[in-house]
C-alpha cells in the first residue's frame, strides 16, 4: 500500500476542488465522499492509500461491547494499518454513533495513519483533536459504536459518504472534503491534475492584474499561448 513520495507530493499542491473537476473531464462524477469535514479546519492536506473499514445496521446479539474483543473488531484492523494509509470507514452515514474515540485514534496515530475519514462521526471529540490525528467526519456524538452500528470487516470496497473506494484507491483530502481517485487512474490523473492547478494559478494572477473572464476562464487559444510564455 506504499505510495510513491512523488506522487505524495505532487497531490499534495492540488486541491480537492480541482481533482474533482479532472476527474469529471475523465467521467467520473461521484468521486466527493458527502459529509466528510474536517474536524479541524484548517488541516494540511493529506494524500495516502484507502484502508478501508465498513460498519452495517446494529444487531443486537454483535453490537455489544464484547464484540470490541473480537478478532474482527476496529482494534484488530487498526492493527493491520499500514503507515501512510488513509483509514476510510463507511459509518453508513450514522450521526449517533462514534465509530472511534481517543484511545483508537491515538493507536493510529501511534502507527502513522496519515489520516482517519469517514462518513460518520467520532466520541471523545477534545481527546480526538488531541491526538493530533487529522481526522475528516461529520462531527461528534457521546455513544459507542455498538449503540447504532456493527464493524464487520476491513479492507474490502466499500461506500463511503456515497462514493465507491477500494481499497489501494488513493486519497487526497483538504478543507473541501475527500476525494478518491481510482488506483487505476493515479498515473494518468497526477500530471493533468499538477497542470490545472498551475494553470489556475496563472489565471489567478491575469485576474489580479485586471483581466476579463471571457477567454481566460475557461483559457482560448491567444490565453493559453500566453500561458505557454510565462511558463517558459
Amino acid at each position: 500500500m506504499t505510495l510513491d513520495q512523488k506522487i505524495i507530493d505532487a497531490l499534495s499542491g492540488v486541491s480537492t476542488a480541482t481533482l474533482t473537476t479532472v476527474l469529471l473531464k475523465k467521467g467520473l462524477r461521484n468521486v466527493w465522499m458527502r459529509g466528510t469535514r474536517p474536524l479541524r479546519p484548517g488541516q494540511p492536506r493529506v494524500v495516502g492509500r484507502a484502508f478501508t473499514l465498513r460498519f452495517v445496521p446494529a444487531r443486537e446479539d454483535l453490537a455489544t461491547p464484547a464484540s470490541w474483543s473480537s478478532p474482527t473488531s476496529t482494534r484488530a484492523a487498526i492493527e493491520a494499518m499500514p503507515s501512510g494509509c488513509v483509514a476510510v470507514v463507511d459509518a453508513m452515514g450514522v450521526t449517533d454513533a462514534g465509530i472511534f474515540g481517543d484511545i483508537l485514534c491515538a493507536r493510529m496515530r501511534k502507527r502513522g495513519v496519515a489520516a482517519l475519514v469517514s462518513d460518520g462521526v467520532v466520541r471523545d471529540g477534545a481527546g480526538v483533536l488531541g491526538t493530533d490525528l487529522p481526522v475528516w467526519c461529520q462531527g461528534v456524538a457521546a455513544p459507542p459504536s455498538v449503540a447504532g452500528l456493527t464493524f464487520v470487516s476491513w479492507q474490502e470496497p466499500i461506500g463511503c459518504g456515497g462514493v465507491a473506494v477500494f481499497p489501494d484507491d488513493v486519497i487526497v483530502v483538504d478543507d473541501d472534503g475527500a476525494v478518491v481517485i481510482p488506483a487505476a487512474l493515479l498515473e494518468e490523473i497526477v500530471p493533468i491534475a499538477v497542470e490545472q492547478e498551475r494553470q489556475e494559478a496563472w489565471i489567478m494572477q491575469e485576474i489580479d492584474n485586471g483581466a476579463a473572464l471571457p477567454g481566460l476562464y475557461p483559457p482560448n487559444e491567444e490565453a493559453k499561448a500566453r500561458y505557454e510564455a510565462s511558463k517558459k
